[in-house]
């Protein structure tokens, strides 16, 4: 080959990369609201050197593929050397075979700084809907405090050193929590994409580990085996989440522009927030469900400004639990903000979670077969909210 054709090839290899990069529109297929780290979230020895591999379960899929890395919660950057993806088999295995290393600005490597993000660039991959997918990613240097989603519900593994695909993860440390990892986009065609704000029982408390079974997820499948248009979903619920105040993380009046509005190809949004706020109100309900109801304007006002529908879920029964303590003013700060959802003509329709989920004979609990904690779901619970789901959306978007 001479120095001129040379040149030439390697100019139309250049250009046939950047323009892959120029993809115009993304759709989120996967997300996970980002979280700081504390100490009894963090694996037993630090992720500095050592390869974490992470399953997630996508919801639509497509030809190409690119993953968000998230340090925004940490005090220190973070070194990845390498990550690839592949289809996830039992366990920690994977199928060898479908492994793809991802590039950062046509590198492998990548360190990303204190509050930042990292895309890759695009990834050809074969990715299918519904399907589990696995992201291995080798660590160099690693924050104190890694940023994470603690209530992953599926088990991550750890291992000493760096990963290549064929590296088995048998003898791995084990744990239920997801590190860096925050979406996974795919090109964008004409399909809805639904992200959901929520708490625990959005972020699937009570569920199977490693089943994939969190309401989200069988709204998912149930929505996929109707056929016809695809429906993407993100689940951007964290574990003891508040609206308002306090909770666990941030509250979703601070995470509501960068969990929601910050996902790629959103058309609808729902909300479903409001029982740990509610739960944690003694003394003060009824101010309670009067902030509630604001913030839930103010998210409704945020989405339009968009051009995406928004919709409301109702608060599910809490009797019973450990939030109840007999107290008459929770339940009818509960109602109060449930008679809100159904009747304001701000939001573009609501998911009656509260019809679907109560005890007809004691409606301020949740169906004794249906509940793990009376707070919680179990995994029947969660199936029925799913298909409940599926049947709204599909008559609020029309289909």
């Amino acid at each position: 080959m001479n120095r001129k054709t040379f040149f030439i090839l390697t100019f139309l290899l250049v250009a046939a990369w950047a323009q892959a990069q120029k993809t115009t529109s993304w759709v989120g297929t996967w997300a996970a609201a980002a979280e700081f780290t504390g100490k009894g979230d963090m694996p037993a020895a630090p992720l500095t050197d050592r390869s974490l591999r992470e399953v997630v379960r996508v919801s639509v899929g497509g030809s190409q593929l690119r993953l968000r890395l998230s340090n925004e919660f940490s005090a220190q950057p973070v070194e990845i050397k390498s990550v690839f993806v592949a289809d996830a088999l039992d366990s920690c295995d994977i199928a060898v075979k479908t492994a793809r290393y991802l590039s950062f600005g046509g590198k492998r490597s990548v360190t990303i700084a204190p509050g930042e993000c990292a895309v890759s660039d695009v990834c050809a991959y074969a990715l299918r809907p519904l399907q589990r997918l696995a992201v291995t990613i080798s660590y160099g240097a690693t924050p104190q405090n890694a940023t994470s989603h603690r209530g992953s519900r599926t088990t991550s593994y750890i291992i000493s050193g760096p990963a290549k695909p064929k590296t088995s993860f048998a003898k791995s440390e084990r744990v239920d929590h997801w590190y860096s990892i925050a979406a996974i986009d795919v090109p964008a065609n004409g399909q809805e994409c639904i992200a959901i704000i929520g708490n625990s029982i959005t972020d699937g408390r009570g569920s199977t580990t490693n089943l994939q079974n969190r309401w989200p997820d069988q709204m998912a499948t149930a929505l996929a085996a109707k056929g016809g248009k695809e429906y993407a979903m993100l689940n951007l619920g964290i574990g003891g989440n508040c609206v308002v105040r306090g909770g666990l993380s941030e509250p979703a009046v601070k995470r509501f522009d960068r969990d929601i509005l910050g996902q790629n190809g959103v058309t609808a949004v729902v909300i479903f927030e409001g029982v740990n706020d509610l739960g944690g109100s003694d003394g003060h309900s009824e101010k309670m469900a009067g902030e509630l109801i604001e913030a839930f304007k103010g998210f409704i006002q945020k989405v339009h400004e968009r051009g995406m529908k928004v919709y409301l879920a109702t608060i599910t029964p809490f009797g019973n639990s450990f939030y109840d303590k007999g107290n008459f003013f929770k339940e009818a700060a509960r109602q109060t903000v449930n008679h809100w959802i159904r009747t304001n003509k701000e939001a573009d329709g609501f998911i009656d979670f509260d019809e679907a989920m109560r005890d007809p004979e004691i409606p301020n609990r949740l169906k004794a077969d249906l509940q793990e904690d009376w707070l919680h779901p179990n995994a029947k619970g969660y199936g029925v909210m799913g298909e409940y789901a599926a049947k709204c959306i599909m008559s609020l978007l029309g289909k």
